[in-house]
C-alpha cells in the first residue's frame, strides 16, 4: 500500500490556471508577469483556503522561470523564503529578514519573501519592516498574506498591491469536487458533492478535507444520504417534506418529524437555520429574476419551483420572520429544543389562521383583546378600547384599583352605550392622523390622560394636603412599582423629594432632561393615584431639571467593578494578580 496523501496537497494548484475561483487575481497577475509590471509588496487578503499562499508560491515560480513553462521538479528553494507570522513575530525575526534581503538571487532574477499571517506582527516588528518594504532591494519582493486585513496598520497598507481573495462559490467548489471525483475513480452524486461544498462555506482546503473523511466513511461510492448524516446536513427532500406539513397547518406531523430527526443525531440549531434559508430559496423561486440566486443543482431546483408555486409569498415571509426570530433565541435558551417546536407550531398556524380568519394557535404577546364595537366608518382609522368586561387595566404603571363594569344592555343587537360613562371610542381620521402612526401615539395618550384627569361633576374632592401625606403616599406608590418590577420608574421617583407648593401643585427636580420625558410620560398614573389617596382632584405634577441634582446608579459591568472596589480595595489586587477582565 503506497503511502496516502490529502488531496489537499495532492491536487494543490500548481499553475495559475488551475486556481479554483479566483480567474480575476490570477489573470491580474500573470497579465503584470507579462508585462513586466511586477509590484515589489503586495497583499494577499481573504478568507481561508481560497488559494492565497497557493498564488503566491505560483507567483514566485513564474517570475524566476521567465517565459519558460514551470518544471514542477525545480521550486526555486534559495529563492523563496516562506515566514509564518504567527511564530515569528518579534523584532529580532524581521531583522533577520531584513539583513537575508540583501544577498541577490544565486539563480533565477528575484528573491521573493511570502509572510504568512502578516497581521501576527507586533507593533514594533510593523514599524522595523516599514523603510524595507517601502524601498526594498530591485531583487525582492514582499508578498504578505492574511486572512484579516483590518489588523493590518495603514503605513503597511500604503505600501502594497492589495489583492482581495474572494470566498469560492459552492458551484466552484462541486466542480472541482466532480473533477477529484474523477481522477480517483470515486462515483459521487451531485448532491453529494455540493453538501461537502456547502458544508466548507467557501474553502477549497476545507472541501477537499472534507471530501477525504466522506470517501474514507463510504468507499468508491459517495451519496447524499451518507455525507448528510456523517456531516449532520439535512438533505432538502427534508426540508421539502416538513415545508408541505407546513405549509397545510399539519402542526402535530411536523413536530413528530422534527422529533424523529433530532433522535437521528441533527442539531435543532442547523435544523432552523436551514429551515430558514429552505424558506428563503422557496421565496426566490417565486420571481424568475432572483431564480438564478439559488445554489442547488437542476433537479432540487425543480422541486423547489413545484413546492413555491403552491404556497403564498405572505406565508413564507411570515415563516421566514419567524424562523430568524427563533434562532437568534435558541442558544440563550433554556429549553432550546422547545425554541424550535413553538417556531413550528406559529408557522403551521400560519395557514390556519388564514382560512378561518381567525388567530393562529400561539398568541402573540401584544395581543389585545377589544370587546368594544366600532361604527363602519369606511376609511375611517380607529382605536377601540373595552366599554365592557370586567377589569379594566392600563398597559403600563398601572396601579389603579380594578373598575368593575356591568354588562352594556343591547337592544336588536345594537350596543347601547352606559349613560354614565365617557364614550372611549377615539376616531384619529378625524384629527388627521394614521392609527400606526407617532402622532395617533400622542392622541391617545393626551385622550388618556383627559380620561384620568376627568372627575365626577357630583364628587369633587377638594382636601388639603400636607408634605408629610405626599411624602407617605410618594413612598406607597414607590412601593407598589418595586413589586411590579418598575425599576427604571422606581429609580425615577426617587432621584428627589417631591415638594407641594401653593397646595395642589408636586414640584421634583431630576437631573437631565431624559429622566424629566420619562417621568411626565408615566405621570398620568401617579396623579391618579395622589388624587385617589390624598382626595384632592386638583394634584398637578411639575418636574424641574436641576443639573445638581445627581444620583449614581450601577448600569455597567464596569460601574459595578468600581462600586467593589469602593466597597473593598482587595478587588482591585485579585483583579491585577489573576489579570482579570470586569
Amino acid at each position: 500500500m503506497g503511502e496516502f496523501v490529502v488531496s489537499a496537497l495532492k491536487y494543490r494548484p500548481q499553475t495559475f490556471a488551475d486556481v479554483v475561483g479566483q480567474q480575476a487575481i490570477t489573470q491580474t497577475l500573470q497579465n503584470a508577469i507579462d508585462l513586466g509590471k511586477i509590484a515589489k509588496a503586495m497583499l494577499f487578503c481573504g478568507p481561508r483556503g481560497v488559494g492565497k499562499t497557493t498564488c503566491a508560491r505560483i507567483f514566485a515560480k513564474k517570475i524566476n522561470s521567465g517565459t519558460a513553462p514551470i518544471d514542477p521538479n525545480e521550486d526555486f528553494a534559495f529563492n523563496v523564503f516562506e515566514l509564518d507570522a504567527a511564530s515569528n513575530n518579534s523584532v529580532a525575526d524581521i531583522r533577520n529578514l531584513i539583513e537575508q534581503v540583501r544577498i541577490p538571487p544565486q539563480k533565477g532574477n528575484y528573491k521573493v519573501y511570502i509572510i504568512d499571517e502578516v497581521h501576527m506582527l507586533s507593533s514594533a516588528a510593523f514599524n522595523a519592516f516599514l523603510k524595507t518594504l517601502e524601498e526594498p532591494p530591485k531583487h525582492a519582493v514582499f508578498i504578505l498574506a492574511t486572512t484579516e486585513k483590518q489588523k493590518i496598520i495603514p503605513t503597511i497598507l500604503s505600501r502594497c498591491q492589495i489583492f482581495d481573495f474572494k470566498r469560492i462559490s459552492i458551484h466552484d467548489a462541486q466542480a472541482y469536487l466532480k473533477t477529484i471525483a474523477e481522477r480517483e475513480g470515486i462515483q459521487a452524486e451531485d448532491d453529494a458533492l455540493h453538501l461537502i461544498a456547502q458544508k466548507a462555506d467557501g474553502a477549497m482546503r476545507d472541501a477537499l478535507s472534507i471530501f477525504d473523511r466522506m470517501v474514507s466513511y463510504s468507499g468508491e461510492t459517495l451519496t447524499a444520504k451518507h455525507v448528510s448524516l456523517n456531516l449532520n446536513i439535512l438533505d432538502h427532500d427534508s426540508y421539502l417534506s416538513i415545508t408541505n406539513l407546513l405549509q397545510h397547518g399539519d402542526l402535530h406531523n411536523s413536530v413528530l418529524q422534527f422529533n424523529s430527526l433530532i433522535d437521528l443525531g441533527f442539531d435543532g440549531y442547523h435544523f432552523i437555520n436551514g429551515l430558514s434559508k429552505h424558506f428563503r430559496d422557496l421565496l426566490m423561486c417565486q420571481n424568475d429574476g432572483t431564480t438564478k440566486l439559488l445554489e442547488v443543482s437542476a433537479e432540487t431546483e425543480a422541486k423547489f419551483h413545484t413546492q413555491a408555486k403552491g404556497i403564498s409569498t405572505a406565508f413564507l415571509l411570515q415563516a421566514l420572520e419567524l424562523t430568524n426570530t427563533y434562532a437568534l433565541q435558541y442558544k440563550s435558551s433554556l429549553h432550546p429544543h422547545l425554541q424550535v417546536e413553538l417556531c413550528l407550531m406559529q408557522i403551521a398556524s400560519l395557514t390556519e389562521g388564514q382560512k378561518k380568519k381567525s388567530k393562529p394557535y400561539i398568541k402573540p404577546r401584544e395581543e389585545v383583546v377589544s370587546t368594544g364595537v366600532s361604527s363602519p366608518i369606511e376609511n375611517a382609522e380607529t382605536v377601540e378600547q373595552p366599554v365592557s368586561t370586567a377589569v379594566v387595566k392600563p398597559v403600563e404603571n398601572n396601579v389603579t384599583d380594578e373598575v368593575e363594569a356591568s354588562p352594556s344592555p343591547t337592544v336588536n343587537s345594537e350596543v347601547v352605550e352606559p349613560v354614565d360613562e365617557t364614550p372611549i371610542q377615539l376616531d384619529l381620521s378625524a384629527q388627521g392622523v394614521s392609527g400606526l402612526s407617532l402622532s395617533s401615539l400622542r392622541v391617545q395618550k393626551a385622550h388618556q390622560t383627559k380620561l384620568v384627569d376627568a372627575s365626577d361633576g357630583e364628587k369633587i374632592n377638594n382636601k388639603e394636603v400636607s408634605q408629610d401625606a405626599l411624602i407617605e403616599q410618594w413612598g406607597s406608590y414607590t412601593k407598589r412599582m418595586t413589586n411590579r418590577g418598575e425599576r427604571n420608574m422606581v429609580a425615577l421617583l426617587q432621584l428627589d423629594i417631591p415638594r407641594l407648593k401653593n397646595k395642589t401643585e408636586i414640584h421634583l427636580s431630576v437631573p437631565n432632561e431624559t429622566n424629566k420625558v420619562e417621568l411626565e410620560k408615566n405621570s398620568s398614573f401617579l396623579l391618579q393615584f395622589l388624587r385617589k389617596q390624598l382626595l384632592n382632584d386638583h394634584l398637578n405634577l411639575r418636574v424641574h431639571v436641576d443639573a445638581k441634582v445627581e444620583k449614581k446608579f450601577v448600569y455597567t459591568a464596569e460601574d459595578k467593578y468600581q462600586e467593589l472596589v469602593q466597597k473593598n480595595p482587595l478587588v482591585e489586587t485579585f483583579k491585577k494578580s489573576f489579570n482579570l477582565e470586569y
